[in-house]
């Protein structure tokens, strides 16, 4: 298809509405009513990470339960998370008390905290998940799940021997008006034919400079803070954003060695809503190929060799080819195909433009006449009304299921993201065996599923 047709196309009006509308009549945005209907039926919550992220996690975590603890590693950031907590839980009459730790396994020692939300930094979140489930905790945490490919292994593990719940924070798997959900229905119900080919373009990670080696806030754990990661300086500079640049709070997702720039942090979204689309959620690619990449620093062996500056790739360019012949596209922008985020999905008959704002293709306009099929939907959402992510966790700890952002799935599309890191960073094609989940033929390669771990932070399973 000619670039001019792909640009009208996707410059096209935003038919989110008409989606909605179309939609059969139960499949609306769930409303904030508890699935816990007497007070004494709600869990007990307790919150690890405190930080930026978890304003938007934490308090719609405490509609459903009552906080008893925050922790955080910065002491500003708890004790503004055990105020908010005291601020959204007042009630004339009722005291509430919220214990404050700034390590994370006292929290998870107390046994009357039956739900712990996780918000660290990304190399953070597969110990705490593995420990709070070892604990009898049912857990929601963040996006990404992993820093790499055997965490996910081993929080699968862990999670099919305790049988907790465990919803992740994908969002737009229920939330962004269903536009998502809705894009993924019209595939699965065939409207744009076979599904071959979907595009995401998730941005591209920032570069910083030098950032000096600064002294470490008093109110700060530096060394907790890094858990697994290698020791190193702190490193800040002041800059006209919000956070400055550092190697620590929010700036951390630029760093390879606490996350995995933008690769994983929007492409643990679109990735997982290509992998839904293709129905590939328990499988992998066969073949994951660099087309293109560009770091901020130098690189030798795939190791950035200079520690003062942000590391992630700033522009990239991958494709993931499966067993099937579908092919996924990641890339830090579709500029040439007149998108800079979102999913284009081509299928042999059509496609279809999804992203936070818009949902448009023919396959959408002739929802007017042809509205979805009631049980596909109910099939994709797992039986349960959408429209609120964090809701759809509370109620499947009431039924004892899993929630519709699955463990299982995310491992597998965040899978396809660790693989496209490793490709870029080492300037090759992988090989992959979705059966045994390993990567072949490159033994070099294969050791990075996983990495080596801070004495003292070695994740335990």
């Amino acid at each position: 298809m000619p670039t001019p047709t792909r640009r009208t196309f996707l410059q096209s009006a935003s038919l989110a509405s008409l989606a909605t509308a179309a939609a059969p009549y139960w499949f609306a945005p769930s409303s904030m009513a508890a699935p816990f209907r007497s007070p004494n039926d709600r869990p007990v919550l307790g919150c690890i990470g405190t930080g930026d992220r978890w304003n938007a996690v934490g308090p719609q975590a405490m509609n459903f339960s009552d906080c008893a603890a925050v922790c955080d590693v910065d002491r500003n950031h708890v004790e503004k998370g055990r105020e908010t907590a005291l601020k959204k839980q007042s009630k004339p009459g009722a005291e509430r008390t919220v214990e404050m730790f700034e390590d994370y396994r006292k929290l998870l020692d107390r046994k009357d905290i039956d739900v712990v939300t996780i918000v660290t930094p990304d190399h953070w979140h597969s110990k705490i998940a593995i420990e709070a489930l070892r604990a009898g905790k049912d857990v929601y945490c963040e996006k990404p799940l992993t820093l790499t490919i055997d965490e996910g292994k081993q929080i699968r593990k862990v999670l099919e021997e305790t049988k907790r719940v465990f919803q992740v924070g994908t969002q737009q798997r229920s939330e962004m008006a269903l536009r998502f959900l809705h894009a993924v229905a019209m595939v699965r119900e065939g409207r744009i034919g076979e599904l071959k080919t979907v595009t995401c373009a998730i941005g591209g990670a920032p570069s910083s400079g030098e950032i000096p080696v600064a002294e470490i806030p008093k109110e700060l754990n530096w060394d907790m803070w890094l858990g697994q990661a290698p020791l190193t300086d702190y490193r800040f500079k002041a800059t006209n954003g919000r956070y400055g640049n550092s190697r620590c709070h929010y700036e951390f997702r630029w760093w390879y060695e606490y996350s995995g720039g933008k690769m994983t942090d929007w492409g643990a979204h679109h990735v997982d809503i290509a992998a839904w689309a293709f129905n590939l959620e328990n499988t992998g690619p066969v073949k994951v190929e660099p087309v293109s990449a560009v770091h901020p620093v130098a690189f030798k062996d795939g190791m950035p060799t200079d520690p003062s500056q942000y590391n992630t790739a700033t522009q990239f360019h991958v494709t993931a080819t499966f067993k099937n012949g579908a092919v996924l596209h990641i890339r830090d922008s579709a500029n040439d195909l007149g998108f800079d985020n979102g999913l284009l999905l081509e299928g042999t008959t059509g496609r279809i433009f999804v992203n936070r704002g818009k949902l448009t293709g023919d396959a959408v306009d002739a929802l007017k006449t042809n509205p979805l099929k009631e049980e596909t939907l109910k099939t994709l959402y797992k039986g349960k009304t959408p429209g609120n992510h964090m809701q759809n966790f509370f109620e499947c700890i009431g039924d004892r299921t899993q929630p519709i952002s699955d463990v299982h799935s995310h491992h597998r599309a965040m899978t396809v993201c660790h693989l496209a890191n490793i490709a870029i960073r080492l300037d090759r094609t992988i090989q992959w065996d979705p059966d045994t989940e390993q990567i072949v033929n490159d033994p070099q390669a294969a050791t990075w599923q996983a990495r080596e771990q801070r004495k003292g932070y070695e994740i335990q399973v």
